[in-house]
């Protein structure tokens, strides 16, 4: 029997996922209280309204994110995003925080959902999450990724990138071949290295460059 597992990050009123930007803003629009004018009595709903950066909590970045006539988050096809043979690259013993070629050079990535463990997203709503020490990919591991045929690229930090460069290699190597990027991944200890699928899958919300997933895998 499958069982899945997630691998998203809980999106709450307030929370801070990338230091320096708004966290969200949950609110009804309509009470319980309200709405009993609407309904017969003892019948109450709530309708909620959110106002969030795309950039909030487990999220994926679609071309449009770095460059401007990319496709869009409703551009991604379900095949695209959707039950991807999985591959999970262990890193937490890294001695450095660049991730370079040699976590991936070894491995078989064509038609692959690659999830770079780090371990990083135990400093989740901590200072420290975003205080520049998180892990990286390097323009080479990027390069790398594409030419070995990887569909989809997530990671459980703070940035796929050195969040130093302004020049953004990996977004714009990764996004530029139209791989998948998917940040700020959780709970990538649960899966083994291989045998799952992931899904990764946003709403069709078109003009927007990044947008919150229930990113999740299914074993067996």
């Amino acid at each position: 029997m499958a069982r899945l597992i997630d691998l998203s990050h809980e999106i709450e009123h307030g929370m801070v996922t990338y230091g320096g930007m708004p966290g969200p803003t949950i609110s009804d629009w309509l009470t319980r209280e309200a709405s009993t004018a609407r309904y017969t009595p003892g019948t109450t709903f709530q309708i909620g309204k959110i106002d969030l950066l795309a950039n909030t909590g487990t999220y994926i970045d679609a071309p449009f994110h770095r460059y401007e006539n990319g496709a869009d988050i409703a551009g991604y096809r379900l095949e695209a995003v959707a039950d991807l043979s999985g591959l999970v690259v262990r890193t937490t013993e890294r001695s450095a925080r660049a991730i370079d070629v040699a976590a991936f050079s070894r491995l078989d990535l064509k038609g692959k959902a690659v999830l770079v463990h780090t371990g990083w997203d135990a400093h989740w709503r901590t200072d420290a999450y975003s205080a520049g020490g998180h892990p990286f990919l390097t323009r080479a591991a990027a390069e790398h990724l594409v030419q070995a045929g990887a569909v989809l690229v997530g990671i459980d930090s703070l940035n796929i990138d050195d969040h130093k460069d302004g020049t953004r290699p990996v977004h714009t190597t990764l996004l530029g071949a139209g791989v998948a990027v998917v940040e700020h991944l959780t709970n990538l200890g649960a899966l083994p290295d291989r045998g799952f699928t992931f899904f990764a899958v946003p709403a069709p919300v078109k003009g927007m460059g990044s947008f919150p997933v229930r990113a999740f895998a299914r074993l067996g």
